[in-house]
């Protein structure tokens, strides 16, 4: 089943920490349609991923890995002009100063959360 109201399908970088959400998710995003193409669960296996130039559309970044932040990450992904989204169970007063008001995954959500939320980000809501 395709992404609901994307333009199509995604290449997705996924950084989460829990090796069974991170599996989670994968599935989720294959069942909408989208392919995983990098998984990390730290934040310098995160970085050395964005910094290898892997291509992909978006990155999910988990907020909290292991006790770090994923804002270097985000950071990063940033300055390579792609887009991500943060899912994290803090909800929006959890998200760091400079992504305040971004899309972002409360955790925990459903397949059709996943779908809308990466069809906000590719509007640029």
């Amino acid at each position: 089943m395709p992404a609901t109201g994307s333009t199509g399908p995604l290449s997705v970088l996924i950084v989460e920490d829990e090796v069974m959400i991170r599996m989670l998710l994968a599935g989720m995003l294959e069942e909408l349609g989208h392919s995983v193409v990098g998984e990390a669960g730290h934040v310098d296996e995160a970085l050395a991923l964005v910094n290898s130039g892997l291509k992909f559309d978006v990155a999910i970044l988990d907020l909290n890995l292991d006790g770090k932040t994923a804002e270097p990450i985000a950071k990063a992904v940033e300055a390579r002009g792609l887009k991500f989204l943060f899912a994290t169970g803090y909800g929006a007063s959890g998200l760091p100063g400079p992504f305040k008001g971004r899309t972002f995954l409360q955790k925990p959500f459903a397949a059709a959360t996943l779908a809308q939320a990466l069809a906000a980000l590719q509007d640029g809501s």
